[in-house]
This record gives C-alpha cells, structure tokens and sequence, in this order.
C-alpha cells in the first residue's frame, strides 16, 4: 500500500481482549433499564424489548409510506367506527 494509508493495517493486527469487550458489554446491559407506563424491565429484557419497539416502529413507518395514497380513507373508516364503538349513545335532535 502507499501514502497515508500504508500503516493502518498493521493497528488490524493488533490482538483484542475479548474478555474486557464482553465483561463491558455485561455492564451496560445490567444498567441499563425501561419504564414505559406499567411495564418495567431491567438488564437483557429491557434491551430486548427496546430492539422490538424500534423493529416494530420501522414496520409501521415503511407499512404507512407503502401505503401513503390510501391513508386519509383509512383514517377516515377508523374515525367512523370508533364513533360507532362509543359507549354514550347522541341523543338526536329534538
């Protein structure tokens, strides 16, 4: 290799502790911790459930953006039933 980049390769072989990589990574997930609401969760949990959250928030934004053209139809039907799904009944004008 030549120039500025001849020395880089040698810093790839330099040899990683894999202990101190794996004992770090141990500590952050036993801190780190998520309260959403009723829902608690600490440590290997709390990571896990913070990963589905960001999966399932992608799906929803590419689902929307495939299906941008239909929407204000669809939000249009959800507002109807929910008006219907209402527990007070509207009294009609009298």
């Amino acid at each position: 290799m030549y120039g500025a980049g001849a020395g880089a390769a040698a810093a790839y072989n330099s040899p990683v502790n894999f202990t101190k990589y794996f004992k770090g990574l141990a500590k952050v997930t036993r801190t780190f911790s998520l309260d959403v609401g009723p829902v608690r969760a600490q440590g290997v949990p709390a990571v896990l459930v913070a990963v589905t959250g960001l999966v399932l928030a992608g799906g929803v934004a590419r689902a929307l953006a495939r299906s941008s053209d239909r929407l204000p139809e669809t939000l249009r039907e959800a507002r109807a039933l929910a008006q219907t799904m209402r527990s007070d009944v509207p009294k009609l004008p009298s």
